[in-house]
């Protein structure tokens, strides 16, 4: 960009000079003008020999050499020199474009790990992150990058997930939690054990990702490609027609005059708006997509992203947090603190999802010698002798075995019956809990006019009907096994119109097969599985159900851009061909159909990369 740069500069002084100084001898004027020429446009002269060679005749460079080369041949010296010096600052507009779209996708590359500090014994040694197997210690210092997905053993940290999930407020880690690569360790010493090797980690996998976005082209881009690839040479034989024909059969007719209108018209017709804006608009989309933690696997995801009508979702992971928690305690008789101590000492040797959520919410210190002769009743519950009592903790069908009368009202979730010596106690009651965001998820869509929200899940019918309940969604689908919920997909996909698009939302391993069916599968990427991650074409780095919104957001102004863009360069060109044919139009007018075109495309262009306002 900055050879370019100076090219501009030296040949516009040249030209300046061969223009506006008096110069008495023609030929050192001529000399002058040719000189500023070769400093110019001498790389897209060669470059148009080397494409011919090749046998890509008909392109942007092939059009500007025989353009300006031909505006010598009819004595426009400053027009030849001046058209090709606008197309160059056409290209540095373009590079510079380029590079600030690249700029926020390959910020993402800064995440790829140097290296791993692997603990061998009591010695730390420092090794490339593709050589660590899984099972090995790692110890990541204050200020280095994660090199590899696994779980704290040791310490606790923040962690600063901007690049990974595009969040600006760090995120606290502790022993026992999960950790991914590519998240930057802010202050404490973190001990961790892999879980993954590099290759399958979840920085390797997000550069693939990005690596590849560029290769889905949309159909915008796929038909500005066909277009240019007919559209060149059928302009330059019109342009040849235009410039021999009229003074061949209509007598009084100057060759040099049609010359004129044909290199015109060859300087309008060159379609770098087209060819240029068009991917950029797309590229910058992603890259804005980037920003907000969303990661888009090519452009002709985001461009059929814009066209949903329909949005499908899976229920736990994707709208739930996936995680069970206490969400209401009725003691009989007992203090809810009682009745909670009850059940944690029960459950203590559990690692039973609704064992874990009962410690967390019992939130103390066990004393295990006040507990004895535990013994777990399968798929009933635990029965144990708490301070020489006998306590029964579980479902309904262990109560009806200890003969105990319990509350048999009826409860959306999963309900934990405490009994001691066969008295009732009371209940807990466990259930899923909302995203934060799920409930603006849902309003933003509708507001955003999806015609149908539904939730395929494969959770009983009560719970199923309550969360789309609460959320505000339109149809839901319970007791779904992973090959029904394609069955289902397919059904859905039936209430859709022709042009319509289906994005299905998911995030965990039996979702794979539907996202991979669906029109635009997206996965949330943070908790995620990664079969879910793979098949998907979006991924929702920052597990925020509220994302989904701003991603189609985000594809609607980015198709919007590419729109204008392809609607204004054809316009203009139109127009000036038609008046170049006329004989109404000068060179600088075709300057303007040309480069003030492609340039004007390029920086509505930037608008794409502009998402700070898109929540």
């Amino acid at each position: 960009m900055k050879k370019r740069l100076w090219r501009i500069i030296i040949g516009g002084v040249v030209l300046l000079g061969a223009a506006l100084l008096p110069i008495n001898n023609p030929w050192i004027g001529l000399a002058l003008f040719i000189i500023s020429y070769i400093i110019v446009g001498g790389d897209v002269v060669l470059m148009a020999l080397r494409n011919i060679i090749k046998g890509n005749v008909f392109d942007e460079n092939f059009l500007m050499s025989l353009a300006t080369i031909g505006a010598f041949f009819v004595g426009e010296y400053p027009e030849a020199v001046a058209v090709m010096l606008f197309y160059q600052v056409g290209e540095l507009f373009q590079s510079y474009a380029v590079a600030q779209s690249r700029k926020s996708i390959s910020s993402l590359m800064d995440i790829r790990p140097d290296y791993a500090n692997v603990k061998r014994g009591d010695e730390i040694e420092t090794i490339d992150p593709e050589e660590v197997q899984i099972g090995d210690i790692i110890v990541i210092k204050p200020g280095e990058k994660v090199p590899l997905d696994g779980k704290v053993i040791e310490g606790n940290s923040m962690l600063d997930t901007t690049a990974l999930t595009g969040e600006s407020v760090p995120r606290e880690i502790e022993t026992g939690d999960d950790i991914l690569s590519g998240c930057i360790n802010m202050n404490g010493v973190l001990t961790v054990e892999v879980t993954k090797e590099f290759g399958e980690s979840t920085v390797s996998k997000i550069l693939d990702l990005v690596e590849n976005a560029s290769s889905k082209k949309s159909n915008s881009e796929r038909f500005i490609t066909k277009f240019a690839r007919y559209y060149t040479p059928i302009v330059v034989i019109i342009a040849v027609i235009l410039a021999f024909a009229p003074p061949l059969l209509v007598k009084g007719q100057e060759f040099s005059d049609w010359i004129y209108r044909a290199l015109n018209f060859l300087v309008v017709s060159c379609p770098c708006a087209l060819v240029i804006s068009i991917p950029l608009s797309f590229f910058g989309g992603i890259g804005g997509a980037s920003k907000k933690g969303i990661l888009v696997k090519g452009s002709n995801y985001l461009e059929a992203l814009a066209k949903t009508e329909i949005v499908v979702f899976d229920k736990t992971g994707t709208l739930t947090k996936g995680v069970f928690t206490v969400q209401e305690v009725e003691p009989q008789g007992i203090s809810k603190e009682e009745l909670l101590e009850l059940a944690a000492f029960a459950e203590s040797y559990s690692n039973h999802p609704i064992s874990i959520s009962l410690k967390n919410a019992y939130g103390k210190n066990i004393d295990n010698t006040r507990i004895a002769n535990v013994e777990e009743v399968s798929g009933h519950g635990v029965i144990a002798e708490i301070d020489g009592k006998s306590v029964a903790v579980g479902n309904a069908k262990l109560m009806d075995k200890q003969n105990v009368s319990y509350s048999k009202e009826k409860l959306i979730g999963t309900v934990v019956h405490v009994a001691v010596d066969q008295q009732y106690m009371g209940y807990i009651l466990i259930a899923d809990e909302l995203k934060p965001d799920a409930k603006q998820a849902i309003h933003d869509l509708k507001s955003a006019g999806i015609k149908q929200l539904v939730m395929l899940t494969g959770d009983n019918k009560e719970v199923a009907n309550k969360v789309a309940e609460d959320l505000g969604i339109d149809k839901v689908y319970s007791e779904l096994l992973p090959t029904n919920k394609v069955e289902k997909l397919e059904e859905i996909f039936q209430s859709k119109s022709q042009k319509g698009k289906l994005s299905f939302v998911g995030d965990g391993i039996n979702d794979a097969p539907v996202l991979a069916r669906a029109d635009i599968g997206m996965a949330m990427g943070g908790l995620g599985s990664d079969a879910a991650i793979e098949a998907a074409d979006i991924v929702i780095m920052t597990d925020e159900p509220s994302k989904i919104a701003t991603a189609m957001k985000i594809s609607k102004k980015t198709l919007t851009i590419a729109n204008q863009n392809t609607m204004f360069a054809i316009g203009v060109k139109i127009i000036v061909l038609i008046l170049s044919a006329l004989g109404l139009a000068t060179m600088w007018a075709a300057v303007f159909a040309d480069v003030g075109v492609t340039v004007i495309a390029i920086i509505n262009s930037f608008r794409a990369l502009n998402v700070k306002k898109l929540q």
